[in-house]
């Protein structure tokens, strides 16, 4: 496997960033959807990864500045045919070596509450991320679960 940084303009990554945005608006109402859309990817102080074996597109992950101390993963996201093979597993530990790189002190992320996210929830806690209250910007919503860790 390898991570690579950027591809937004890669049309593989575009099918698979919508594939991940109408997935978050099924699952949680939209005012409870709180993805980066492409722009949203593109802006500074955020870097996007792709997961790649060859020509196929395993995943994809994003780490967004909120200060100089504190990370957010955001937009992870495995395609469908690579489920359970270690591609998120992959990305967290590429996302939690850029965020200890660039000196943060805490890593937190924002994911949804229901049972369509329980596989995100395993694979968060594996690598130590516990509740925490909403952060940044968040208001607390029953759609949200947010969590953290030390980095």
């Amino acid at each position: 496997m390898e991570i690579r940084e950027g591809g937004l303009d890669d049309p593989r990554v575009v099918a698979l960033l919508n594939a991940h945005f109408a997935s978050m608006l099924a699952n949680s109402p939209k005012d409870s959807c709180h993805f980066l859309d492409l722009s949203g990817l593109r802006a500074p102080g955020v870097t996007f990864w792709t997961a790649w074996d060859g020509e196929d597109l395993l995943g994809c992950g994003a780490l967004k500045q909120l200060d100089p101390a504190h990370g957010e993963i955001k937009s992870m996201r495995t395609a469908a045919e690579h489920l359970r093979r270690g591609t998120g597993a992959a990305l967290v530990s590429h996302i939690l070596q850029a965020a200890r790189a660039r000196g943060y002190n805490r890593l937190s992320l924002e994911t949804g509450s229901g049972e369509a996210f329980e596989p995100a929830h395993a694979l968060y806690r594996q690598f130590g991320f516990t509740e925490c209250a909403p952060f940044a910007d968040y208001e607390p919503d029953p759609f949200s679960r947010f969590l953290s860790r030390v980095v």
